[in-house]
This record gives C-alpha cells, structure tokens and sequence, in this order.
C-alpha cells in the first residue's frame, strides 16, 4: 500500500516572483521526494496566490510545478485537488492538462480504512461574515462570467494587486489561539455532534501545523504553509503524521 500525502497553502505567486520561484523549486524537489512511494496526493487549497482561468489563458508562472504534476498524474498517482479561498477559480484546465479530481467543498474520504475528512477550511465554523458572504459572490457564476469579460491583462493586474495585500505577502507566523478560539475546532466539534464520526480532520488555510486530538482517537491536522513550515502530512498504514521538508524549523503542537 502507497503512501498518501497531504499539502496545502503554498500560495505561488507571492511575496515577488524571485521568492515564489524559490519556493517553487522547493516544493518540486517535495514532489520529487513524494513520487517514489506515493498512491495518493491531496492539495488542499491556495496552491496559487490567485488563480483564474478564462476560455483561452490562464495565469503564467508556475511550470514547474505544474510539469512535475503533470509527470506524477502520468505515472499513475491519483492528484486531488482542493479549491482554496484563493485559487477558487479553478476550472477545468487542472482537470484536463494534470487530470486532477476537483473538491470545491469539504469531503470525507475512505482511506487506508480510516474516515478522513477533508477541505481547505476557509469559511468554516463561526464568525467571518463578512468573509462568507464575499465568498458566496465568488463563487456566484454570473460573477464569474463578468469577471472572465476583463481582459486578462487588467484582471490578471488587479487579482495581483489585490493578492499583494493578503496576509500570504506578508506571512507573519501564524499563533496558536487555544482550543477555544480555534474555529477550525469549533467546526469540527459541531460535525461530530451531527454527523458521522470521522477518525481524521485535515484542513490548510490556518497556515499553522497542528495535531490535536479532538476526542480519543480523533484528530485534527492542520497542514500549516510553505512561507514558515514547509509542513505537509503523510498517511502510512491508516496513521496520518506531520512532516516537514527542507526545515529545521520545529512544528508547534503536533
């Protein structure tokens, strides 16, 4: 049985071109690494600081990492991949060039004989209003339909622009709040008293690798980011690790 890995919030494109190409180049040689014993890879949303795909073009950048993609969906790895709060506009470009299974909403996964539920985590459990109502509008068709009337390179100018103010430019290392302020917890806690029980939670968008035992034998994994961490997880044998690549970093609370 292959090994199934887990990554999310790479957020290509930002701070500058020179610090995302580096990263890039790291995370090439992550999937360098992961292609020899993988079955599986999960991407778990903002993979790309903004991504948006008209008819014809889509932004450039990026080939690297998609070519290396590319190589290990040829080779017979299942890639799925999640839409984050910043790559939303994905389409079916990823599906039809990498062959990708697209998730645009949290799913539960049988795998390895573990219940796994998986979702980037943007827009979950409570508050962030505001934030929910802009991603309903987002993700509205119609909205989209006028935005791909943009050219590209005004609307590809203005998402760079406004993605140069997101948090992601300026990755400040993200602190841990307390069980009680975490909501990615509080949502989860919600989900177990209405759903059926998962054994994993694996959620990206905190930018903070966490490994919290939610109830005995359940457990919340946060994937962290690539900007601080390099932190991915791992499934082996039905346990699910985090990891780290290239870092001597140490992950808080896992």
């Amino acid at each position: 049985m292959g090994k199934i890995y887990f990554a999310s919030d790479f957020h290509l494109g930002v701070p500058d071109y020179q610090r995302s190409l580096e990263r890039e180049k790291c995370i090439v040689r992550w999937l360098e690494m992961v292609r020899t014993d993988a079955e599986q890879l999960f991407l778990v949303g903002d993979i790309f600081d903004f991504w948006f795909e008209y008819k014809y073009v889509v932004p450039k950048n990026y080939v690297r990492l998609l070519g290396k993609l590319a190589e290990l969906s040829d080779s017979g790895i299942k890639i799925t991949f999640f839409t984050g709060n910043h790559d939303m506009w994905a389409f079916d470009y990823l599906e039809k060039e990498l062959g990708f299974t697209i998730y645009r909403n949290p799913a539960l996964f049988d795998l390895q004989g573990k219940k796994v539920f998986i979702g980037h985590g943007d827009g979950l459990g409570p508050g962030d209003q505001g934030y929910k109502f802009i991603k309903k509008v987002f993700a509205n068709p119609f909205c989209q339909w006028l935005f791909a009337r943009i050219h590209p390179n005004t609307g590809i100018g203005l998402a760079n622009y406004w993605s140069g103010k997101s948090r992601a430019a300026n990755p400040a290392k993200e602190q841990y709040k307390g069980r009680e302020n975490e909501w990615l917890v509080t949502y989860i806690e919600q989900y177990l008293q209405e759903n059926t029980r998962a054994d994993y939670f694996i959620f990206g968008h905190r930018h903070l690798p966490l490994n919290l035992e939610i109830q005995p034998g359940i457990f919340y994994l946060n994937l962290g980011d690539w900007f601080n961490w390099n932190s991915y997880a791992v499934m082996e044998n039905g346990t699910i690790h985090l990891r780290q690549f290239e870092s001597d970093e140490p992950l808080p609370l896992t």
